[in-house]
């Protein structure tokens, strides 16, 4: 959407994904007013200031173009998984997880900033390996590494949900660039035997009690299955229409656990209904298939496993989050974007979408090149 009466350096920006992602946050901020009992705080106020701050950094990153991403993309990846080890050695303790690092006034969590860097890596990766080698079992060895290297580091920590969104987001890139289809078959029958060994011997006991509450979350309902009980029973109540703005009653009167966080979609479901979840999921769809028809464009190899592999682990973040709140899966600490609270997760997500409308901007800047050479 071409915005005429701007000068040409504004109107060509994404208007369309901006107000897209604009309206999600600000229905985000309605969502988290009423969390709160109809207040702007806590969360509703730092929701809606943490999209503005981070939507002019995503505007930033577009503005960096594709040349200068491939360049830091290693580099990137290397101090993320600097960042990483130094987590290990001095990092906070919080919430019974070593995840974060104190540099001064600030504090980063270097799990959320590897999301993208692991894609920036391999997409680089592949990009400088020649085509006829993809397939090489040397080269899938590299890239596995790649991907392996930060997932062992976050698991450690831990922080299983998200080691899981950095194998994904590597696995996507890797199976993308055209790595060997019997390579994830054979992981997954390698994770198929191993996971009853993980679950004795490598997951933490809360870990464990959310995939036995997932299972048969009636078999301790005031407990281990609370969380998941109270948010069906939420989206249940909702109905086609829902209950109505603030008049919920899971979320009001706090019989829902984390109904800001990682269980928001069932807040919203409870006061907004089935149409409105249905035309939450359409816009979250339409954001998708630009990023999708994004790669699809590109030219360069790059900017495809690029912009692919960033709109699949935002998906992989939507769906997962969904997912949980109706009990499809077990109980995961993955926020849903633009909704829940949190600025690390609104960090990652618009980055992620700067990261996409880089490489769209490099398409037009092509597109244009090409439309004066026949001039």
């Amino acid at each position: 959407m071409m915005l005429g009466f701007l000068p040409r350096r504004l109107a060509i920006l994404p208007w369309k994904v901006i107000f897209a992602i604009t309206g999600l946050s600000l229905f985000g901020t309605a969502v988290l007013y009423s969390a709160a009992g109809a207040s702007m705080q806590p969360w509703a106020t730092a929701h809606l200031m943490q999209f503005a701050v981070f939507l002019v950094l995503a505007l930033a990153v577009r503005m960096m173009g594709l040349n200068l991403l491939r360049q830091v993309a290693l580099p990137a990846y290397g101090a993320c998984l600097f960042l990483l080890l130094l987590v290990e050695i001095i990092g906070q303790v919080g919430g019974g997880s070593q995840r974060w690092l104190s540099l001064g006034p600030l504090t980063i969590q270097p799990s959320e900033l590897m999301k993208l860097s692991i894609i920036m890596a391999l997409a680089r990766f592949y990009e400088m390996l020649p085509a006829a080698e993809t397939a090489n079992w040397k080269a899938t060895g590299l890239a596995a590494a790649i991907m392996g290297a930060p997932a062992v580091l976050v698991l450690v920590q831990p922080d299983l949900d998200t080691a899981l969104v950095l194998i994904v987001a590597g696995a996507v890139v890797m199976f993308l660039a055209g790595a060997p289809l019997r390579l994830f078959m054979l992981a997954g029958g390698a994770a198929a035997v191993l996971a009853p060994l993980a679950y004795f011997f490598v997951l933490q006991p809360y870990q464990q009690v959310r995939l036995i509450s997932f299972i048969d979350p009636e078999s301790d309902p005031l407990g281990a299955g609370y969380h998941v009980i109270q948010s069906k029973i939420a989206i249940g109540s909702g109905g086609i229409f829902g209950k109505g703005f603030l008049k919920g009653t899971q979320g009001q009167l706090q019989y829902l656990p984390e109904h800001h966080t990682d269980l928001v979609f069932a807040t919203l479901f409870e006061e907004w209904g089935l149409f409105i979840g249905l035309g939450l999921l359409a816009l979250y769809l339409w954001l998708f298939h630009w990023g999708y028809r994004t790669a699809r464009r590109s030219t360069s190899r790059f900017g495809k496993l690029l912009a692919a592999g960033v709109t699949t682990t935002v998906f992989f973040y939507v769906a997962m989050n969904m997912l949980t709140a109706t009990g499809v899966t077990p109980v995961m600490g993955i926020p849903l974007p633009f909704i829940s609270h949190g600025g690390s997760a609104m960090m990652t997500i618009m980055l992620a979408f700067g990261l996409i409308m880089t490489v769209e901007r490099e398409e037009l800047r092509l597109h244009d090149e090409r439309e004066q050479f026949r001039l």
